[in-house]
């Protein structure tokens, strides 16, 4: 979660000022906060999140407690690969996230001949990491979702309109979904070179080899 410190500053000689810090996670938050308070000048220091909440120091304890034995820091990647002479799309995903103190990355592709393009390939990619997300049970928390397709991300980031009637069914119900479970979407795009794993998960499905795993990192 990102957001702002915000607390007021008092000099030796009684001034009073109210100050507001650069963008900080929450993490970095509460360093800073009891970093603040331990020099006795500040007073009515409060974290305002990107949702507009304001949360004292106490409770952004609380919550970090509470996040630490649920996913998260998690990123998904994901990309669509779109075999035009089969009419088949193989899609691919990996996504990476913290729990208990512990790193995981879970990995998987599937094989589907219902989609037309390229385009509806990566959106059903990004479908599928949205899906992952709902059977690791991850609630009200921001995600990072990362690939290469610059229609997907530029139309779900809100920069391009959406358009075409099938795409905008597949950004409807990937809202819908994470709407639903509280998912703030932080879209990234990425040359093709830096979502090599998501590309070669597509396109093994395309090789019909199926690709299914979870696993802790060292």
């Amino acid at each position: 979660m990102k957001g702002w410190l915000e607390f007021t500053y008092k000099t030796k000689k009684g001034l009073e000022t109210t100050m507001t810090s650069d963008e900080l996670v929450m993490e970095e938050a509460v360093l800073f906060a009891e970093d603040l308070q331990r020099t006795g000048r500040v007073k009515e220091v409060v974290f305002l999140d990107d949702r507009d909440s304001y949360w004292t120091v106490k409770e952004m304890h609380k919550y970090l407690q509470e996040v630490e034995t649920e996913p998260h820091n998690i990123t998904v990647y994901f990309d669509g690969n779109f075999d035009r002479d089969q009419k088949r799309a193989g899609i691919g995903l990996a996504v990476y996230y913290e729990k208990n103190g512990k790193r995981f990355r879970t990995r998987k592709n599937l094989l589907m001949d219902h989609l037309e393009t390229n385009n509806e390939a990566e959106y059903a990619a990004l479908y599928a990491g949205v899906e992952e997300l709902v059977k690791l049970e991850v609630r009200h928390m921001p995600v990072r979702f990362a690939g290469d397709s610059q229609v997907v991300i530029n139309q779900l980031s809100g920069e391009w309109p959406c358009l075409e009637e099938k795409l905008h069914r597949w950004a409807d119900k990937i809202e819908a979904e994470l709407k639903q479970h509280g998912v703030t979407p932080e879209f990234h795009l990425l040359d093709r070179k830096n979502n090599q794993e998501a590309d070669q998960l597509a396109s093994q499905a395309l090789k019909n080899i199926s690709i299914s795993s979870s696993l802790e990192l060292n």
